[in-house]
């Protein structure tokens, strides 16, 4: 039986799925205390390159620097998937969980 990843909040992983080549990271925002659950609540991160011709709103999609480079958290587009895609993690940004939070509250709350 294989085991089963323990997908940390905040922890970015390698997007796995059909939406790699735009955003090829997914962070994973989902609670610790859900851990029982098969999906993950994630927002892909797109590469900030794929954002020069157009100003994106800083604090509902801020900028994060992981492994040298720059990627955009894409707020608007987070969802849902099963934990089995979460395969390869690359980093976290625990660091920055107050910013997440922020462009979190900023997409749901408007403020």
């Amino acid at each position: 039986m294989a085991a089963v990843l323990m997908a940390q909040r905040f922890e970015v992983f390698a997007n796995s799925g059909k939406s790699a080549g735009n955003a090829p990271l997914l962070v994973n925002i989902q609670s610790d205390l859900l851990e029982g659950l098969q999906t993950r609540v994630v927002i892909p991160l797109a590469p900030k390159d794929h954002y020069l011709k157009v100003t994106v709103p800083e604090d509902l999609m801020p900028t994060f620097t992981i492994k040298g480079r720059r990627y955009v958290l894409e707020t608007p587009k987070l969802g849902a998937i099963p934990i089995a895609a979460l395969k390869e993690r690359v980093g976290s940004l625990a660091q920055h969980q107050l910013v997440i939070m922020s462009a979190l509250d900023r997409l749901l709350h408007g403020f």
